[in-house]
Protein backbone atom coordinates (compact mmCIF):
# COMPACT_ATOMS: atom_id res chain seq x y z
CA UNK A 1 0.00 0.00 0.00
CA UNK A 2 1.57 3.27 -1.12
CA UNK A 3 -1.44 5.59 -0.89
CA UNK A 4 -4.98 5.44 0.49
CA UNK A 5 -7.93 5.73 -1.83
CA UNK A 6 -9.39 8.94 -0.42
CA UNK A 7 -11.68 11.35 -2.28
CA UNK A 8 -10.09 14.43 -3.82
CA UNK A 9 -11.96 16.66 -1.38
CA UNK A 10 -11.29 15.34 2.09
CA UNK A 11 -11.35 16.96 5.55
CA UNK A 12 -9.79 14.68 8.16
CA UNK A 13 -11.25 16.54 11.15
CA UNK A 14 -14.73 16.12 9.75
CA UNK A 15 -14.07 12.45 8.99
CA UNK A 16 -12.90 11.69 12.54
CA UNK A 17 -16.20 13.06 13.85
CA UNK A 18 -18.70 12.08 11.16
CA UNK A 19 -17.59 8.45 10.83
CA UNK A 20 -18.73 7.90 14.43
CA UNK A 21 -22.02 9.77 14.09
CA UNK A 22 -22.88 7.91 10.87
CA UNK A 23 -22.07 4.60 12.59
CA UNK A 24 -24.58 5.36 15.33
CA UNK A 25 -21.98 6.01 18.02
CA UNK A 26 -23.22 9.49 18.93
CA UNK A 27 -24.12 8.46 22.50
CA UNK A 28 -20.91 6.49 23.00
CA UNK A 29 -18.23 7.93 25.27
CA UNK A 30 -15.43 9.48 23.24
CA UNK A 31 -13.46 11.04 26.13
CA UNK A 32 -13.16 10.04 29.76
CA UNK A 33 -11.46 12.74 31.87
CA UNK A 34 -11.33 14.17 35.37
CA UNK A 35 -14.40 16.30 34.71
CA UNK A 36 -16.56 13.44 33.50
CA UNK A 37 -17.39 11.97 30.11
CA UNK A 38 -17.90 13.44 26.65
CA UNK A 39 -19.87 11.53 24.02
CA UNK A 40 -19.21 11.67 20.29
CA UNK A 41 -22.36 13.81 19.87
CA UNK A 42 -21.09 16.26 22.49
CA UNK A 43 -17.58 16.29 21.01
CA UNK A 44 -19.01 17.08 17.58
CA UNK A 45 -20.94 20.06 18.95
CA UNK A 46 -17.95 21.24 20.99
CA UNK A 47 -15.65 21.04 17.93
CA UNK A 48 -18.21 22.96 15.87
CA UNK A 49 -18.33 25.58 18.61
CA UNK A 50 -14.55 25.87 18.59
CA UNK A 51 -14.55 26.29 14.82
CA UNK A 52 -17.22 28.96 15.10
CA UNK A 53 -15.20 30.81 17.78
CA UNK A 54 -12.10 30.77 15.58
CA UNK A 55 -14.07 32.14 12.63
CA UNK A 56 -15.41 34.90 14.88
CA UNK A 57 -11.80 35.81 15.71
CA UNK A 58 -10.95 36.18 12.05
CA UNK A 59 -9.23 32.85 11.42
CA UNK A 60 -9.37 31.80 7.80
CA UNK A 61 -8.38 28.76 5.78
CA UNK A 62 -4.73 27.65 6.20
CA UNK A 63 -4.07 30.23 8.91
CA UNK A 64 -2.40 28.77 11.98
CA UNK A 65 -3.99 28.23 15.39
CA UNK A 66 -1.50 27.57 18.19
CA UNK A 67 -2.78 25.17 20.88
CA UNK A 68 -1.03 25.45 24.25
CA UNK A 69 -3.33 23.69 26.69
CA UNK A 70 -3.41 20.58 28.85
CA UNK A 71 -4.94 17.37 27.53
CA UNK A 72 -8.69 17.77 27.92
CA UNK A 73 -11.87 17.85 25.80
CA UNK A 74 -11.23 21.54 25.06
CA UNK A 75 -7.86 20.67 23.48
CA UNK A 76 -9.51 18.08 21.23
CA UNK A 77 -12.32 20.46 20.31
CA UNK A 78 -9.84 23.21 19.41
CA UNK A 79 -7.82 20.89 17.18
CA UNK A 80 -10.83 19.43 15.39
CA UNK A 81 -12.60 22.80 15.23
CA UNK A 82 -9.59 24.41 13.55
CA UNK A 83 -9.47 21.52 11.10
CA UNK A 84 -13.18 21.80 10.33
CA UNK A 85 -12.78 25.37 9.08
CA UNK A 86 -9.66 24.52 7.07
CA UNK A 87 -7.31 26.27 9.46
CA UNK A 88 -4.05 24.62 10.59
CA UNK A 89 -3.85 23.62 14.27
CA UNK A 90 -0.34 23.78 15.74
CA UNK A 91 -0.06 21.98 19.10
CA UNK A 92 2.86 22.83 21.38
CA UNK A 93 4.01 21.61 24.77
CA UNK A 94 1.87 23.27 27.49
CA UNK A 95 4.40 22.42 30.20
CA UNK A 96 7.15 24.81 29.09
CA UNK A 97 8.19 26.84 32.11
CA UNK A 98 8.73 30.35 30.80
CA UNK A 99 6.54 32.62 28.72
CA UNK A 100 9.56 33.34 26.52
CA UNK A 101 9.74 29.66 25.57
CA UNK A 102 6.67 30.20 23.36
CA UNK A 103 7.99 33.19 21.40
CA UNK A 104 9.55 31.07 18.66
CA UNK A 105 6.37 29.05 18.09
CA UNK A 106 4.21 32.17 17.80
CA UNK A 107 6.54 33.98 15.40
CA UNK A 108 7.37 30.90 13.33
CA UNK A 109 3.75 29.87 12.85
CA UNK A 110 2.38 33.42 12.50
CA UNK A 111 -0.53 32.15 14.57
CA UNK A 112 -3.71 34.21 14.27
CA UNK A 113 -5.12 32.74 17.51
CA UNK A 114 -3.63 30.96 20.52
CA UNK A 115 -5.84 28.44 22.35
CA UNK A 116 -5.07 28.23 26.08
CA UNK A 117 -6.59 26.96 29.31
CA UNK A 118 -6.47 28.06 32.93
CA UNK A 119 -3.01 26.52 33.37
CA UNK A 120 -1.37 28.28 30.42
CA UNK A 121 -3.39 31.48 30.08
CA UNK A 122 -1.01 33.85 31.88
CA UNK A 123 2.26 32.85 30.21
CA UNK A 124 0.70 32.73 26.72
CA UNK A 125 -0.96 36.12 27.11
CA UNK A 126 2.45 37.59 27.93
CA UNK A 127 3.95 35.87 24.90
CA UNK A 128 1.13 37.10 22.65
CA UNK A 129 1.71 40.68 23.84
CA UNK A 130 5.35 40.44 22.72
CA UNK A 131 4.50 39.01 19.28
CA UNK A 132 4.54 41.21 16.20
CA UNK A 133 1.24 39.82 14.90
CA UNK A 134 -0.46 40.18 18.33
CA UNK A 135 -2.50 36.93 18.11
CA UNK A 136 -5.79 36.72 19.95
CA UNK A 137 -6.34 34.39 22.90
CA UNK A 138 -9.16 31.85 23.12
CA UNK A 139 -9.67 29.85 26.31
CA UNK A 140 -10.92 26.30 26.03
CA UNK A 141 -13.42 26.83 28.87
CA UNK A 142 -15.01 29.70 26.93
CA UNK A 143 -15.86 27.54 23.90
CA UNK A 144 -19.61 27.08 23.54
CA UNK A 145 -21.10 24.06 21.72
CA UNK A 146 -22.68 24.70 18.34
CA UNK A 147 -25.25 22.66 16.45
CA UNK A 148 -23.76 23.02 13.01
CA UNK A 149 -20.66 24.10 11.15
CA UNK A 150 -20.14 23.33 7.48
CA UNK A 151 -16.66 21.79 7.07
CA UNK A 152 -14.25 23.50 4.69
CA UNK A 153 -13.86 21.69 1.36
CA UNK A 154 -10.21 20.87 1.91
CA UNK A 155 -8.41 18.45 -0.38
CA UNK A 156 -6.60 15.26 0.63
CA UNK A 157 -3.21 16.84 -0.10
CA UNK A 158 -3.93 20.16 1.64
CA UNK A 159 -2.02 21.22 4.73
CA UNK A 160 -3.81 19.84 7.81
CA UNK A 161 -1.69 20.47 10.93
CA UNK A 162 1.84 21.09 12.19
CA UNK A 163 3.81 19.38 14.91
CA UNK A 164 7.13 20.70 16.21
CA UNK A 165 10.30 18.64 16.26
CA UNK A 166 13.65 19.61 17.79
CA UNK A 167 16.74 19.91 15.63
CA UNK A 168 20.49 19.93 16.17
CA UNK A 169 20.46 23.73 16.56
CA UNK A 170 17.99 23.45 19.43
CA UNK A 171 15.37 25.49 17.52
CA UNK A 172 12.19 23.45 17.10
CA UNK A 173 11.16 23.01 13.48
CA UNK A 174 7.58 22.85 12.25
CA UNK A 175 6.75 19.52 10.59
CA UNK A 176 3.95 20.04 8.08
CA UNK A 177 1.43 17.21 7.72
CA UNK A 178 -1.35 16.84 5.16
CA UNK A 179 -4.99 15.76 5.34
CA UNK A 180 -4.26 12.19 4.23
CA UNK A 181 -1.51 11.49 6.78
CA UNK A 182 -3.74 10.62 9.75
CA UNK A 183 -5.80 7.95 7.94
CA UNK A 184 -2.61 6.30 6.73
CA UNK A 185 -1.31 5.76 10.28
CA UNK A 186 -4.71 4.45 11.36
CA UNK A 187 -5.03 1.75 8.69
CA UNK A 188 -1.36 0.70 8.97
CA UNK A 189 -0.05 0.68 12.53
CA UNK A 190 -3.27 1.10 14.52
CA UNK A 191 -5.25 -1.49 12.56
CA UNK A 192 -2.64 -4.01 11.42
CA UNK A 193 -0.29 -4.02 14.43
CA UNK A 194 -2.49 -3.09 17.39
CA UNK A 195 -5.84 -4.25 16.05
CA UNK A 196 -7.72 -1.39 17.72
CA UNK A 197 -11.44 -2.06 18.07
CA UNK A 198 -14.54 -0.04 18.88
CA UNK A 199 -14.62 -1.68 22.31
CA UNK A 200 -11.15 -0.39 23.26
CA UNK A 201 -10.27 2.45 25.61
CA UNK A 202 -6.87 4.08 25.09
CA UNK A 203 -4.68 5.79 27.68
CA UNK A 204 -1.43 7.50 26.72
CA UNK A 205 0.97 9.08 29.19
CA UNK A 206 2.51 11.07 26.32
CA UNK A 207 0.61 14.29 25.67
CA UNK A 208 -1.49 15.21 22.65
CA UNK A 209 1.06 17.79 21.47
CA UNK A 210 3.50 14.94 20.78
CA UNK A 211 3.06 12.82 17.61
CA UNK A 212 3.04 9.61 19.67
CA UNK A 213 0.38 10.79 22.10
CA UNK A 214 -1.61 12.47 19.33
CA UNK A 215 -2.13 9.15 17.57
CA UNK A 216 -2.60 7.14 20.75
CA UNK A 217 -5.23 9.33 22.37
CA UNK A 218 -6.94 11.11 19.49
CA UNK A 219 -6.68 9.89 15.93
CA UNK A 220 -6.56 6.13 16.61
CA UNK A 221 -9.54 5.89 18.97
CA UNK A 222 -11.70 8.27 16.91
CA UNK A 223 -10.94 6.44 13.67
CA UNK A 224 -12.20 3.16 15.12
CA UNK A 225 -14.93 4.54 17.36
CA UNK A 226 -13.10 3.66 20.57
CA UNK A 227 -12.92 5.70 23.77
CA UNK A 228 -9.95 7.49 25.29
CA UNK A 229 -8.78 8.57 28.74
CA UNK A 230 -7.23 12.03 28.97
CA UNK A 231 -5.09 13.08 31.93
CA UNK A 232 -4.21 16.76 32.29
CA UNK A 233 -0.71 17.64 33.43
CA UNK A 234 2.34 15.52 34.17
CA UNK A 235 2.07 11.78 34.60
CA UNK A 236 3.80 10.06 37.50
CA UNK A 237 3.81 6.38 38.49
CA UNK A 238 1.14 7.21 41.07
CA UNK A 239 -1.19 9.04 38.66
CA UNK A 240 -0.70 6.40 35.96
CA UNK A 241 -1.51 3.47 38.25
CA UNK A 242 -4.52 5.30 39.71
CA UNK A 243 -5.81 6.12 36.23
CA UNK A 244 -5.46 2.52 35.04
CA UNK A 245 -7.26 1.14 38.10
CA UNK A 246 -10.05 3.73 37.99
CA UNK A 247 -10.60 4.22 34.24
CA UNK A 248 -9.87 0.65 33.04
CA UNK A 249 -8.12 1.33 29.70
CA UNK A 250 -7.52 -1.65 27.41
CA UNK A 251 -4.60 -0.11 25.48
CA UNK A 252 -1.79 1.56 27.43
CA UNK A 253 0.83 3.72 25.71
CA UNK A 254 3.90 5.10 27.46
CA UNK A 255 7.64 5.71 27.18
CA UNK A 256 10.27 3.25 28.47
CA UNK A 257 11.40 5.65 31.19
CA UNK A 258 7.93 5.67 32.75
CA UNK A 259 7.53 1.90 32.44
CA UNK A 260 10.76 1.60 34.42
CA UNK A 261 9.63 4.19 36.97
CA UNK A 262 6.37 2.29 37.52
CA UNK A 263 8.27 -0.96 38.09
CA UNK A 264 10.41 0.79 40.72
CA UNK A 265 7.46 2.51 42.40
CA UNK A 266 6.63 1.14 45.84
CA UNK A 267 3.61 -1.14 45.79
CA UNK A 268 3.24 -1.09 41.99
CA UNK A 269 3.30 -4.88 41.68
CA UNK A 270 0.11 -5.10 43.77
CA UNK A 271 -1.86 -2.71 41.56
CA UNK A 272 -4.60 -3.95 39.23
CA UNK A 273 -3.70 -3.68 35.53
CA UNK A 274 -6.03 -6.46 34.43
CA UNK A 275 -8.06 -4.22 32.09
CA UNK A 276 -5.08 -3.79 29.75
CA UNK A 277 -4.77 -6.10 26.75
CA UNK A 278 -1.80 -4.37 25.04
CA UNK A 279 1.03 -2.16 26.29
CA UNK A 280 2.97 -0.05 23.78
CA UNK A 281 6.34 1.69 24.15
CA UNK A 282 7.94 4.28 21.88
CA UNK A 283 9.70 7.68 21.97
CA UNK A 284 12.98 6.08 23.13
CA UNK A 285 14.62 2.66 23.08
CA UNK A 286 13.14 0.06 25.44
CA UNK A 287 15.81 -1.94 27.32
CA UNK A 288 15.28 -5.70 27.15
CA UNK A 289 15.55 -5.90 30.95
CA UNK A 290 12.59 -3.52 31.44
CA UNK A 291 10.56 -5.60 28.95
CA UNK A 292 11.30 -8.76 30.93
CA UNK A 293 10.56 -7.20 34.32
CA UNK A 294 7.21 -5.82 33.09
CA UNK A 295 6.27 -9.21 31.70
CA UNK A 296 7.15 -10.89 35.01
CA UNK A 297 5.32 -8.28 37.10
CA UNK A 298 2.07 -8.02 35.15
CA UNK A 299 2.04 -10.80 32.56
CA UNK A 300 1.78 -8.15 29.84
CA UNK A 301 3.91 -7.89 26.71
CA UNK A 302 5.20 -4.41 25.85
CA UNK A 303 5.02 -3.85 22.08
CA UNK A 304 8.03 -1.65 21.40
CA UNK A 305 8.46 0.35 18.20
CA UNK A 306 10.06 3.39 16.63
CA UNK A 307 8.35 6.35 15.02
CA UNK A 308 8.91 10.06 14.57
CA UNK A 309 7.13 13.38 14.33
CA UNK A 310 8.02 13.44 10.64
CA UNK A 311 6.38 10.06 9.95
CA UNK A 312 3.57 10.92 12.41
CA UNK A 313 3.63 7.64 14.31
CA UNK A 314 5.29 4.22 14.60
CA UNK A 315 6.63 2.73 11.35
CA UNK A 316 8.69 -0.17 12.73
CA UNK A 317 7.39 -2.33 15.55
CA UNK A 318 7.41 -5.60 17.38
CA UNK A 319 4.16 -7.55 17.28
CA UNK A 320 2.06 -8.99 20.08
CA UNK A 321 3.05 -12.54 19.09
CA UNK A 322 6.46 -11.68 17.62
CA UNK A 323 8.73 -9.78 19.99
CA UNK A 324 12.51 -9.54 20.02
CA UNK A 325 13.18 -7.69 23.33
CA UNK A 326 15.55 -4.76 22.88
CA UNK A 327 14.82 -4.42 19.16
CA UNK A 328 12.45 -2.05 17.34
CA UNK A 329 10.85 -5.02 15.59
CA UNK A 330 10.03 -5.16 11.88
CA UNK A 331 8.55 -2.65 9.41
CA UNK A 332 4.87 -1.86 9.88
CA UNK A 333 2.73 -2.87 6.86
CA UNK A 334 2.58 0.12 4.53
CA UNK A 335 6.13 1.27 5.33
CA UNK A 336 9.49 0.40 3.79
CA UNK A 337 12.88 0.76 5.48
CA UNK A 338 16.41 0.75 4.13
CA UNK A 339 19.81 1.16 5.78
CA UNK A 340 22.51 2.95 3.78
CA UNK A 341 26.16 3.87 4.27
CA UNK A 342 27.43 7.49 3.88
CA UNK A 343 27.77 6.92 0.12
CA UNK A 344 24.12 5.90 -0.20
CA UNK A 345 24.82 2.20 -0.67
CA UNK A 346 22.99 -0.58 1.24
CA UNK A 347 24.97 -1.95 4.19
CA UNK A 348 25.41 -5.70 4.77
CA UNK A 349 23.11 -7.47 7.23
CA UNK A 350 24.31 -6.85 10.78
CA UNK A 351 26.16 -3.61 10.00
CA UNK A 352 24.93 -0.20 11.17
CA UNK A 353 24.00 2.60 8.80
CA UNK A 354 21.59 5.48 8.30
CA UNK A 355 17.90 4.56 8.39
CA UNK A 356 15.57 5.78 5.62
CA UNK A 357 11.78 5.38 5.77
CA UNK A 358 9.11 5.35 3.08
CA UNK A 359 5.39 5.69 3.78
CA UNK A 360 2.55 8.05 2.89
CA UNK A 361 2.26 9.58 6.36
CA UNK A 362 5.61 11.36 5.86
CA UNK A 363 5.86 15.11 6.29
CA UNK A 364 5.37 17.38 3.31
CA UNK A 365 8.18 19.71 4.42
CA UNK A 366 9.73 21.54 7.34
CA UNK A 367 8.08 24.97 7.42
CA UNK A 368 10.43 27.76 6.32
CA UNK A 369 13.35 25.30 6.37
CA UNK A 370 14.18 24.79 2.70
CA UNK A 371 17.68 23.33 3.13
CA UNK A 372 16.61 21.05 5.97
CA UNK A 373 13.69 19.80 3.84
CA UNK A 374 16.00 19.07 0.89
CA UNK A 375 18.45 17.13 3.06
CA UNK A 376 15.76 15.08 4.79
CA UNK A 377 13.20 14.34 2.04
CA UNK A 378 14.73 12.39 -0.82
CA UNK A 379 11.91 11.59 -3.22
CA UNK A 380 9.63 9.09 -1.47
CA UNK A 381 12.22 8.47 1.26
CA UNK A 382 12.74 10.29 4.56
CA UNK A 383 16.16 10.38 6.20
CA UNK A 384 15.38 9.54 9.84
CA UNK A 385 18.66 10.69 11.38
CA UNK A 386 18.83 7.39 13.28
CA UNK A 387 21.48 4.72 12.86
CA UNK A 388 20.18 1.15 12.73
CA UNK A 389 21.23 -2.36 11.88
CA UNK A 390 19.02 -5.23 10.78
CA UNK A 391 19.73 -8.81 11.81
CA UNK A 392 19.36 -12.00 9.77
CA UNK A 393 15.79 -12.45 11.02
CA UNK A 394 14.70 -8.98 9.86
CA UNK A 395 14.57 -7.25 13.27
CA UNK A 396 15.83 -3.66 13.44
CA UNK A 397 18.18 -2.56 16.24
CA UNK A 398 18.82 1.05 17.25
CA UNK A 399 22.49 2.09 17.24
CA UNK A 400 22.27 5.82 18.00
CA UNK A 401 21.83 9.11 16.17
CA UNK A 402 23.48 10.22 12.95
CA UNK A 403 23.79 13.74 14.41
CA UNK A 404 24.62 14.82 17.95
CA UNK A 405 21.07 14.87 19.33
CA UNK A 406 20.33 12.96 22.54
CA UNK A 407 16.91 11.49 23.33
CA UNK A 408 16.06 11.58 27.03
CA UNK A 409 12.71 10.31 28.31
CA UNK A 410 11.31 10.52 24.80
CA UNK A 411 12.36 14.15 24.19
CA UNK A 412 15.20 15.40 22.00
CA UNK A 413 18.02 17.34 23.65
CA UNK A 414 20.70 19.38 21.90
CA UNK A 415 24.19 18.97 23.49
CA UNK A 416 25.21 22.27 21.91
CA UNK A 417 22.46 24.12 23.77
CA UNK A 418 23.48 22.64 27.13
CA UNK A 419 27.16 23.36 26.49
CA UNK A 420 26.33 26.98 25.70
CA UNK A 421 24.42 27.39 28.96
CA UNK A 422 27.23 25.78 30.98
CA UNK A 423 29.73 28.20 29.44
CA UNK A 424 27.66 31.11 30.76
CA UNK A 425 28.65 30.10 34.30
CA UNK A 426 31.68 31.86 35.71
CA UNK A 427 33.24 28.57 36.92
CA UNK A 428 33.25 26.89 33.49
CA UNK A 429 36.07 27.25 30.97
CA UNK A 430 35.05 24.50 28.54
CA UNK A 431 32.38 21.81 28.38
CA UNK A 432 31.28 18.82 26.32
CA UNK A 433 27.92 17.10 26.68
CA UNK A 434 27.16 13.50 25.68
CA UNK A 435 24.47 10.90 26.17
CA UNK A 436 25.44 7.80 28.13
CA UNK A 437 23.57 4.61 28.95
CA UNK A 438 22.63 4.00 32.59
CA UNK A 439 20.73 0.76 33.20
CA UNK A 440 19.68 0.84 29.57
CA UNK A 441 18.36 4.43 29.65
CA UNK A 442 19.98 7.48 28.10
CA UNK A 443 21.20 10.11 30.55
CA UNK A 444 23.00 13.41 29.98
CA UNK A 445 26.59 13.71 31.13
CA UNK A 446 28.68 16.89 31.00
CA UNK A 447 32.46 16.94 31.03
CA UNK A 448 33.62 20.29 32.40
CA UNK A 449 36.98 22.01 32.50
CA UNK A 450 36.70 24.38 35.45
CA UNK A 451 38.37 27.77 35.59
CA UNK A 452 41.49 27.98 37.72
CA UNK A 453 39.82 29.85 40.58
CA UNK A 454 36.84 27.49 40.76
CA UNK A 455 36.45 25.02 43.63
CA UNK A 456 35.33 21.73 42.10
CA UNK A 457 33.24 19.22 43.99
CA UNK A 458 29.66 18.26 44.79
CA UNK A 459 28.67 21.83 45.63
CA UNK A 460 29.73 23.09 42.20
CA UNK A 461 28.00 20.13 40.50
CA UNK A 462 24.73 21.07 42.20
CA UNK A 463 25.24 24.73 41.35
CA UNK A 464 25.83 23.98 37.67
CA UNK A 465 22.79 21.73 37.54
CA UNK A 466 20.61 24.44 39.05
CA UNK A 467 22.13 26.94 36.61
CA UNK A 468 21.05 24.72 33.70
CA UNK A 469 17.60 24.10 35.15
CA UNK A 470 17.00 27.84 35.41
CA UNK A 471 17.82 28.42 31.73
CA UNK A 472 16.68 25.20 30.05
CA UNK A 473 13.70 22.87 30.21
CA UNK A 474 13.62 20.50 33.17
CA UNK A 475 14.57 17.47 31.05
CA UNK A 476 17.66 19.18 29.57
CA UNK A 477 19.95 19.57 32.57
CA UNK A 478 23.02 17.27 32.87
CA UNK A 479 22.28 14.39 35.24
CA UNK A 480 26.01 13.87 35.78
CA UNK A 481 28.91 16.31 35.72
CA UNK A 482 32.55 15.25 35.72
CA UNK A 483 35.39 17.73 36.11
CA UNK A 484 38.29 16.88 33.81
CA UNK A 485 41.68 18.45 32.94
CA UNK A 486 40.90 18.15 29.22
CA UNK A 487 37.83 17.26 27.18
CA UNK A 488 37.52 13.65 25.98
Amino acid sequence: MSRLDLPEHYNVASDLLQRNLKAGRGKKVAINHAGGEVTYDELHRLAAGAGRALLDHGVRREERVLIAAYDAPGWVAAFLGAGLIGAVPVPVNPLLQRSEDYDHFIEDSLARVIVVDGNTDEKLKAAADRAHARPRIVRTDHIQPSDELTPAATRRDDMAFWLYSSGSTGKPKAVVHLQHDIPYTCVTYAEQVLGIKESDTTFSTTGLFHAYGFGNNLTFPYWFGASTVLHAGRNTPQTVLDTIENRKPTLFFSAPTLYNAILNFEGSKQRDLSSIRHCVAAAESLPAEVWKRWKEAYGLTIIDGVGSTEMLHIYCSNRVDDVRPGSSGKPVPGYELKILDPDGKPVPVGEAGDLYVKGDSALALYWAQHEKSKRSILGDWFFSGDRYRVDEDGYYWYEGRSDDMIKVSGLWVSPIEIESVLLEHKAVAESAVVGISVDGFTRIKAFVIARQDAVTGDALVAELQEHCKSRLQRFQYPHMIEFVPELP
